[in-house]
């Protein structure tokens, strides 16, 4: 029985592409790219030929449902994003969802996806959080941020190096200047970094140094009752 692979791909570093990855890419009818030139480049590399058609944001409502049948005919094929794992703030969801629903067969394979890494390297409670993806770019913007306001959780943003600067100036009004946050760019490249702080400490940092890159945001949970106790007992022994 044939099947649908979401197949994780390096979000940077194209080292990170897992051995069973390749075997997957390799084995398959046909690939289904989020950009065919960006995955064409992928795929140079890796040393693969396999045909290549298109799969994402705009056209996906119109194709689910074609390459669900592509699949239940009988061609294993491959679901692939630029960067990262298919489905997680990348198209990957409607064509999944259809396949169930049609009973197609669907195998997703570990790997590269960037909040993980940042997350991880925040230094923020990893046991409990949520993962909130990019915010709408207008209508809606500060009402899901309000939402967000008294989530105890570990909050994950994903933001383009355009809005940085207003998107923590947003946090700020939202969760208060000296809630906590880390902040990664560029994971797993050459100028990777994370800055760490206030969000007024990290605004002015980015305030003073142009945004470059693809951005995961990672801001603290509100504190609980219990925490803002301890913090307080502790400010007084001190």
């Amino acid at each position: 029985m044939a099947k649908l692979y979401l197949v994780p791909t390096p979000i940077g570093n194209l080292d990170d592409i897992t051995l069973r990855a390749v075997s997957v890419l390799r084995s398959v009818d046909m690939i289904l790219a989020e950009d065919t030139r960006t995955t064409s480049f992928l795929l140079r590399h890796l040393g693969i030929e396999k045909p290549l058609r298109s799969h994402h944001k705009f056209n996906e409502h119109a194709t689910a449902q074609f390459f669900s049948e592509v699949v239940a005919a009988g061609q294993n094929v491959a679901l692939v994003s630029d960067a990262g794992t298919p489905g997680i703030s990348d198209p990957g969801f409607l064509l999944v969802r259809t396949c169930v629903e049609q009973g197609v067969e669907v195998e997703t394979l570990p790997g590269p996806t960037a909040f993980v890494p940042a997350l991880v390297n925040s230094g923020f409670p990893c046991d409990r959080f949520c993962f909130e993806g990019f915010l709408p770019q207008k209508k809606g913007r500060m009402k899901h941020l309000e939402r967000c306001r008294d989530e105890e959780r570990t909050m994950i943003f994903y933001e383009s190096p355009y809005r940085v600067v207003k998107c923590l100036e947003q946090f700020s009004e939202c969760f208060g200047a000296d809630r906590e946050i880390s902040v990664s760019r560029e994971l797993t490249k050459k100028f990777e970094q994370t800055v760490r702080g206030t969000i007024a400490e990290v605004l002015d940092h980015f305030r003073t140094h142009e945004p470059k890159g693809e951005f995961v945001l990672v801001v603290a949970g509100k504190p609980t009752k219990k925490k803002k106790h301890e913090e307080e007992d502790q400010d007084v022994e001190d």
